[in-house]
């Protein structure tokens, strides 16, 4: 069984809820153990919480800079989810460091670290642009309609 996924979202808050809905539902629509579910639906929320705050070149003419992609693929046991941006990008290989835990910001890419199995950040290659993409192994409700057999 396969399922994909791709919405060109705007860089509002507003957008935020909305991808980790979609994620949700696909989800507990094709059987997908709630953890798992949960899990990836905050690794997404704060990967589009940082291209909302961080993805946009700070032009105010609406260009691509005020958008950013999400895709999804739900693939046999396997989940991956990607998340870009046409901002900056990263000046340099991000270092993901634990955050104090009492700290507001600088949390996002540790979370998605700890709540995935294989996370890639970086940036587009060729055009600006930041990149973060992270899978993980999916488990399976017992009564799951849609699972590969």
């Amino acid at each position: 069984m396969s399922i994909w996924w791709s919405l060109h979202l705007r860089r509002e808050a507003a957008s935020v809820p909305l991808a980790r809905r979609l994620l949700l539902g696909t989800m507990e629509t094709a059987g997908v153990d709630p953890d798992v579910s949960y899990d990836l639906s905050v690794a997404l929320s704060e990967a589009c919480a940082n291209a909302v705050e961080h993805g946009g070149a700070g032009s105010a003419g609406g260009g691509p800079s005020e958008a950013y992609r999400v895709t999804a693929y739900l693939d046999g046991e396997k989940c991956r989810i990607e998340v870009a941006d046409s901002g900056p990008g990263f000046p340099h290989r991000p270092q993901v460091r634990p955050a104090q835990s009492d700290a507001e910001h600088g949390r996002g890419l540790c979370l998605i670290r700890e709540l995935a199995d294989h996370v890639h950040i970086g940036n587009k290659p060729g055009r600006g642009g930041a990149v973060v993409s992270f899978d993980k192994m999916l488990k399976w409700r017992e009564d799951a309609p849609l699972v590969a057999v």
